[in-house]
């Protein structure tokens, strides 16, 4: 009797711990980042003033906000350096490192994308974007209107081709049409929540 109770007990502990792991890992990241009460929301199409932090030019922008701690942020490294591969000509791409715990260097950052592009450390540069949590894609056009914000796929491993919504944007704007439609996995936010970072 003592060793079926034992053994009830043993089971149950390990489904128990294969839960929590599973949650931790996979299914908190899959939920909608909880908007912080202070939220100011950012519509799409207004003009995004980041003149006093960043340095532009004629081509349009594309802010990848990043957290080296977040899994999701980890898991889409691949995928954001494959962007900036593909269309580094023709739009300049910034990385937003937004992370209170520890601190990074800017050749650090570089080196994980496998480009040198420039680097912010900036949480400012996310309240103007309206960004609430890491990763986060922000493409605003040539005028700096904030073009897209959102989620780069709908699997937090980026590789699903028909939900690349950060790369679909990116050619919708090149192709200048004016009102890109996107659903709600492609514009709600997921992933690791801010100020922290956690979720």
């Amino acid at each position: 009797m003592k060793k079926k109770i034992l053994l009830a007990l043993w089971f149950t502990l390990l489904l128990f711990s294969i839960g929590y792991l599973f949650w931790q890992n996979e299914f908190k990241y899959s939920l909608p980042t909880p908007i912080p009460k202070n939220y100011h929301a950012i519509a799409m199409g207004s003009k995004i003033d980041l003149s006093q932090c960043c340095a532009f030019d004629s081509k349009p922008v594309f802010f990848h906000f990043f957290n080296p701690d977040c899994p999701c942020s980890r898991f889409n490294v691949p995928h954001v350096s494959d962007l900036i591969k593909k269309y580094g000509d023709k739009v300049n791409f910034k990385i937003v490192v937004l992370n209170k715990k520890k601190t990074f260097s800017i050749a650090e950052i570089q080196q994980k994308f496998g480009a040198e592009i420039p680097v912010y450390f900036d949480e400012g540069i996310a309240q103007k974007c309206g960004v609430i949590s890491t990763p986060q894609a922000v493409l605003l056009d040539a005028d700096h209107n904030l073009y897209y914000r959102g989620n780069y796929n709908k699997t937090r491993y980026c590789t699903d081709a028909e939900s690349n919504y950060a790369q679909m944007a990116i050619d919708s704007l090149l192709k200048q049409n004016i009102s890109p439609s996107f659903n709600a996995l492609a514009l709600r936010a997921y992933g690791c929540s801010l100020p922290n970072c956690t979720k």
